[in-house]
């Protein structure tokens, strides 16, 4: 089995829509990381599980949606409480538009929110 890994940091906002939250029910930033793990059990013709450039697109998108940007306001967020989570699966569901290698079977996504939690989303391909 091969992984690959590539990994993205951007700075945005939200505040949570829950309720009793304490402070995260507040306008507030978070410093997020991205890693995205891409798994398959062959390589492509040239020794390449994906091309890395794919996979750096990818992120360029998502940091240019979402960097400085506060998430409630965004149309995925709509009706939803913004939580690392659901980010999770937004960021994810964005990368795999990008991979088009037949040989990856499965994409990890996890953001960082902070030093110590994050939260992920898996995709089969």
């Amino acid at each position: 089995m091969y992984k690959l890994m590539v990994r993205r940091d951007f700075i945005a906002q939200h505040f949570l829509t829950v309720p009793n939250a304490g402070p995260e029910n507040e306008w507030h930033s978070h410093h997020f990381t991205v890693e995205v793990e891409l798994t398959g059990d062959t390589l492509n013709e040239y020794g390449y599980l994906v091309d890395i450039d794919d996979v750096k697109a990818g992120l360029d998108e998502i940091e240019h949606r979402y960097s400085d940007a506060t998430l409630n306001e965004l149309d995925e967020f709509a009706g939803l409480n913004p939580s690392v989570e659901h980010f999770a699966r937004f960021c994810c569901q964005r990368i795999a538009d990008h991979v088009t290698a037949k040989n990856v079977d499965r994409i990890d996504l996890r953001i960082w929110e902070d030093d110590d939690a994050w939260a992920s989303y898996t995709m089969a391909l």
